[in-house]
């Protein structure tokens, strides 16, 4: 749980004639959060400006993790606090920041031990909205590491 900061209007949002962000709607929240197939029927959804606090549960930490990604990055979104609770907090996520010169498959070796540098799948799996290829990281991009 926690608040997470973004700059705002770093999503896809685009800044109306007056530089206001464009005020972002729960259903439109809600059809992010589905586009990444995890179910937010149990997810309340609060907005207050650019400010939106997400509650309720979901089936696991991964799909948590899923979630607040999916509705950091909508529009008029800039900070996102979540007290949302998985009901299956077995495998618990890590978080790694990419550093200059990483790669998934040293990553991998880095999290799980040498000779592991072929599990960079699975941390390409767990961030597939946010890396397009596997070969293209970039320094200060947050991943998840199932």
């Amino acid at each position: 749980m926690g608040l997470l900061d973004f700059i705002t209007g770093k999503g896809k949002a685009a800044p109306t004639a007056t530089g206001a962000i464009t005020p972002v709607a729960a259903e439109d929240l809600k059809k992010e959060i589905a586009k990444q197939g995890v179910d937010a029927s149990k997810i309340d959804i609060k907005i207050d400006g650019d400010r939106v606090t997400l509650s309720g549960s979901a089936l696991t930490s991964a799909d948590v993790d899923k979630i607040v990604r999916a509705v950091d990055t909508a529009k008029g979104v800039a900070r996102v606090e979540n007290n949302i609770v998985a009901a299956n907090a077995n495998g618990e996520s890590k978080f790694y920041t990419v550093q200059r010169g990483d790669t998934l498959w040293k990553i991998a070796e880095s999290h799980y031990g040498h000779g592991k540098g072929g599990r960079y799948k699975e941390i390409f799996a767990a961030n597939k909205e946010l890396l397009k290829d596997p070969d293209k990281i970039y320094p200060g991009q947050r991943l998840r590491i199932p």
